[in-house]
């Protein structure tokens, strides 16, 4: 039998990649893939397999099931057309000023807690001495309700 040929059953194609088989049920409920069904069977086919490639490689990259079905809506097997090309590269790009904004949301979070960890290092580097109580020591000065200053500031 030729690979175009073949079906797969539920479990077959969601053990193939790594997915349960609700996940497989969740994207036919969403209209993503279409099995057809053999005595009683949902089958997939070559095409659902190829479907199913593209639904998770669209998901990997942070994709919405609403953007993947758009795009699937325009998708012909083995006869691409501009449509299909034209909407891909919009959401490709919409996808990749969202990644390029969380980049730099993230590098800035990274200096802020870099500088946070600089500022608690060097303030733990000037204790004089440990957290834990001194037994010969009277009862510590408070500062705040709840606090305890150990540390020059």
């Amino acid at each position: 039998m030729a690979e175009r040929d073949r079906v797969y059953g539920v479990t077959e194609l969601a053990a193939e990649f790594d997915l349960t088989p609700q996940a497989l049920r969740y994207y036919e409920e969403k209209g993503l893939l279409a099995p057809q069904r053999a005595g009683g069977r949902r089958v997939f086919t070559y095409r659902d397999r190829a479907r199913l490639m593209m639904i998770l490689k669209f998901r990997r990259v942070g994709f919405s099931l609403e953007q993947i079905a758009e795009y699937l809506a325009h998708y012909r097997s083995g006869r691409p057309s501009a449509g299909q090309y034209r909407d891909g590269l919009r959401k490709i790009r919409a996808r990749l000023v969202e990644l390029e904004r969380m980049r730099s949301e993230i590098s800035e979070v990274i200096g802020e807690l870099e500088a946070m960890e600089a500022d608690a290092e060097r303030r733990l580097a000037t204790c004089t001495h440990d957290d834990a109580p001194d037994p010969d020591d009277p009862e510590p000065e408070a500062t705040e309700p709840g606090v305890k200053r150990c540390c020059a500031e």
